[in-house]
């Protein structure tokens, strides 16, 4: 039977990028596509990276027990995980990943704690400033508002199984990869 590993962290830790490293080699794991309030980024496809969906839709899906987890981000949208497809990866024995924040990981441990929580940390505080300045898809207004959520997020670290620190994406995909019990291909 297989596990469902759930792969959270700090705003700007590089959750996705980590995850997009796992997607080209691994083609066998399977990712959650979240639903979420916000609108869409410059490049995100409805149904590819995110569900994107109304404020009444997603209290539909609360209110039918269609997500597994869901949480207000940052103080602004809401996000979450639709169970049917995690169940059926599970009960197909497949190798599902989610990447999710520390509220919905929170949640995931009180509906599956047999899951493996994967804690990605930055090698620094200083570096994690960087990569979310560095971004560019924030106001400073917006950058301020995550980074004071990842300093209450970095202190929930011990609440995880294991700590992947991501100094280097590759070596945090393979640390990960191994985690999950897959062979490494790279």
């Amino acid at each position: 039977m297989s596990r469902l590993t759930v792969l959270a962290g700090p705003t700007a830790v590089g959750k996705g990028t980590v995850s997009a490293r796992i997607r080209e080699a691994h083609p066998e794991v399977w990712f959650s596509v979240s639903a979420t309030t916000r609108p869409p980024r410059p490049g995100e496809i409805d149904g590819v990276h995110y569900h994107f969906v109304t404020d009444a839709e997603f209290d539909r899906m609360i209110a039918d027990g269609e997500l597994l987890e869901h949480a207000v981000v940052h103080g602004r949208n809401r996000y979450g995980t639709l169970r049917g497809p995690v169940q059926e990866q599970i009960d197909a024995g497949g190798a599902p990943l989610l990447e999710i924040d520390l509220q919905g990981a929170r949640q995931v441990r009180e509906a599956m704690p047999e899951a493996l929580f994967v804690f990605l940390a930055p090698p620094s505080w200083d570096e994690l400033v960087r990569r979310l300045v560095g971004r560019g898809t924030e106001s400073e207004e917006e950058q301020e508002r995550r980074l004071a959520t990842a300093r209450v997020e970095l202190e929930a670290e011990k609440e995880f199984d294991v700590t992947i620190i991501n100094r280097d994406v590759s070596e945090a995909a393979r640390e990960l990869v191994d985690l999950m019990g897959l062979e490494d291909r790279d």
